[in-house]
This record gives C-alpha cells, sequence and structure tokens, in this order.
C-alpha cells in the first residue's frame, strides 16, 4: 500500500513543472510519506522545519478569521506551501518560478490518500 502512494506521489511531483518535494508529516515534522527529486534542499525536508506550521497556523488562527488552511512562504530560491489536513501536514516544495495555484490544485487530488492514511493512523 505504501508504495502505491508513493507511486501517486511521484506521479504529482511529475505532474507540476518545477515542484521538487511533496511530504505528508504528522503535526511534528516526522515524516509518513515523503518523495523528492534531486533539487530539493535539505533543510526544507528536515523536521524541524516542517514543524513550524503547526506553530504559525495557531498563531494564525488567533486572528479570528477561521482555521488556518494553508501557509505559502517565498524565499529567494524556492517557495513552501503546507496544507492543513490534519492529522497530517502536506508540505511541497517548489522553485519560484512554479506555479503556486498548481500546488494548492493538488489538495483535492490527495484527499482520497490522505483518507487512506488516516484510516491507517488514527485509531477507530
Amino acid at each position: 500500500m505504501a508504495e502505491e502512494m508513493k507511486k501517486y506521489l511521484q506521479y504529482l511531483l511529475q505532474k507540476v513543472d518545477g515542484l521538487h518535494c511533496i511530504a505528508v508529516t504528522d503535526r511534528d515534522g516526522v515524516s509518513i510519506l515523503k518523495v523528492a527529486n534531486d533539487k530539493v534542499p535539505e533543510m526544507a525536508t528536515r523536521p524541524s522545519f516542517l514543524s513550524t506550521f503547526g506553530m504559525a497556523t495557531d498563531q494564525g488562527s488567533k486572528l479570528g478569521l477561521g482555521r488556518n488552511r494553508s501557509v505559502i512562504c517565498f524565499y529567494s530560491s524556492y517557495q513552501i506551501v503546507q496544507m492543513n489536513n490534519l492529522p497530517f501536514i502536506v508540505s511541497f516544495v517548489a522553485s519560484t518560478k512554479c506555479n503556486t495555484g498548481h500546488i494548492l490544485a493538488l489538495d483535492q487530488p490527495l484527499q482520497e490518500l490522505l483518507q487512506d492514511l488516516k484510516r491507517t493512523v488514527v485509531e477507530p
């Protein structure tokens, strides 16, 4: 089952031009599934970096605008898009030239995969 999930993530990775990595983690940044090409910076896939989304989304929720669904960060050479799909966080690492809208559109195709993972991880 894990191999099929990785193949699907690899398909999505190749579908979006400029996308370097898709990582499904828990709130603490522990990797559950990850696919990446050789252009992804190592620092962007470390648990310490990926776990910052949890803190950022908690702070964003204090604005009174409702639950935060995603955070987009732009750096000099990369962009990081992180989506809240509790109990999972889905992180995308891409070049700055990658179309952010294409990355955000991957949320829907990933829902079935995440539902399968939830059934595996979450206790009944």
